[in-house]
């Protein structure tokens, strides 16, 4: 048996690999979907469906995954999360394991805007090319019905790189507030055991 290091000791797992995996692979897939926009478009709709495919896994493992993966442990009420930024601006917000009150809230808006995107996508697709699982359903719509979904998707998309820049925004601020590399974090996996 090893002696636990001083390092090791010190840290903990928060983050499992399906959570990281999923992090990294939506950041990698909206980013490239979101440059490509529509050149070509294959492209651009594969990736879409990849989105899709780790947003459904993503919220089904918020419910049965590790205790840190699991929306009941980082989702909060309003009241919470206004307390905790007001907290924040004062530098005084306490140190959470998991997700914060903010953080916990960024994740749901992400979850809802980048599904949005997807889905909007997926009708646009449907709207204008006849292809997809939502042609059924859209094919038969009137030009401006589509260009009411494509600038549906286009404000999804925009709303949703925002958010992402205001989710890195609070990263960098609570990695400051708090003396931790949260990027590394959602590397490693592991944080420091300490509360402040």
């Amino acid at each position: 048996m090893t002696t636990p290091t001083p390092e090791t000791a010190s840290e903990t797992r928060v983050w499992d690999p399906l959570v990281r995996l999923f992090h990294w692979s939506l950041a990698a897939g909206f980013a490239a979907a979101y440059i490509i926009e529509d050149h070509p478009l294959a492209l651009h709709v594969w990736i879409g469906y990849l989105i899709l495919a780790l947003i459904a896994i993503r919220v089904t493992w918020g419910f049965v995954g590790s205790t840190h993966a699991r929306f009941g442990d980082f989702v909060r009420g309003p009241r919470a999360t206004l307390d905790y930024l007001r907290d924040a601006a004062r530098l005084r917000a306490p140190r959470h394991l998991g997700h914060n009150p903010a953080g916990g809230a960024m994740v749901v808006a992400l979850l809802l805007t980048v599904s949005a995107t997807g889905l909007s996508g997926l009708a646009l697709y449907g709207a204008e090319e006849f292809a997809g699982p939502l042609a059924g359903l859209t094919a038969g719509l009137s030009h401006d019905t589509a260009e009411l979904i494509e600038g549906a998707h286009e404000f999804f998309a925009n709303l949703t790189l925002l958010l992402v820049l205001l989710h890195v925004a609070g990263v960098l601020f609570s990695s400051f507030a708090h003396q931790e590399n949260l990027i590394g974090s959602m590397i490693s996996g592991r944080k420091r055991i300490e509360r402040e």
